[in-house]
């Protein structure tokens, strides 16, 4: 028969004798906050990582303009005119990165003053990005594989770029805190449109060399409509139903 003066002094199964409950170094695993924690900074490293192709293209730009490179028929009109590119570039970069961490809803709630501060650098940001978007495809002179349809989209998507920053703008300047947070997002998916881009275009690539004309606005396009199906996606899965949800997305006041 079992002493009960005995039982009752012995651990309970997978408690340390000093009573305190067992944490990951005694094999209980990650606590819930650090699991946690890392799956809030998945999505904003996948869409710094995403932006990575384009950056490291534009910087490969900067550094031809910087470094008086060969002047050839598929740069040309870049040296003629540089200030247009040298502003996408470095614009589309920081709305690219900064817009990420918006998406890391742990970082933003340690960092209460964060989404405002960087909100003032990402509004101009992203309407410079479009804007010489579009001033260069109207402008500049088009590159061989550049038609009229690649031009149209350019444009649809640049204008449709301005016009949801301007009315997220429009919304928290109103306090709609969740209308701020939808038209901010879709202004973030049409500018990481190049990203997605280089993915649509690596497989024909793979599979059949350098595209067409047709195939390669479509390609374009394409990236696009995958973003904005995302963030459409994105936001009716995660809609802003009260203050305490506003760390989420684009949205806070």
């Amino acid at each position: 028969m079992t002493d009960e003066r005995t039982t009752r002094h012995l651990p309970l199964p997978g408690t340390p004798r000093s009573g305190r409950p067992a944490d990951g170094r005694n094999g209980a695993g990650t606590s819930p906050a650090a699991s946690a924690t890392r799956a809030g900074w998945l999505l904003p490293t996948a869409l710094i990582l995403l932006s990575a192709v384009p950056m490291a293209a534009g910087a490969v730009r900067l550094d031809e303009l910087a470094g008086g490179a060969a002047i050839t028929p598929e740069n040309a009109r870049f040296f003629a005119a540089p200030l247009p590119v040298v502003a996408h570039i470095v614009c589309v970069s920081l709305y690219s990165v900064l817009g990420a961490f918006q998406f890391a809803p742990g970082f933003r709630r340690r960092r209460p003053g964060w989404h405002r501060a960087a909100g003032r650098l990402l509004i101009p940001c992203g309407l410079v990005a479009a804007a010489t978007g579009l001033w260069m495809t109207l402008f500049y002179p088009r590159p061989v594989g550049d038609g009229d349809l690649l031009a149209g989209f350019r444009l649809v998507f640049g204008t449709a770029m301005i016009m949801a920053i301007l009315l997220g703008l429009a919304a928290i300047r109103r306090r709609d805190i969740a209308r701020h947070r939808e038209w901010m997002i879709r202004g973030y998916a049409i500018g990481q449109g190049a990203g997605t881009q280089a993915l649509t275009h690596l497989p024909w690539f793979l599979i059949a060399g350098t595209p067409g004309e047709l195939p390669r606005a479509l390609l374009v396009g394409a990236g696009w409509v995958i973003n904005l199906a995302v963030a459409e996606w994105f936001i009716r899965r995660r809609p802003l139903s009260s203050p305490r949800t506003s760390a989420s997305g684009f949205a806070g006041r």
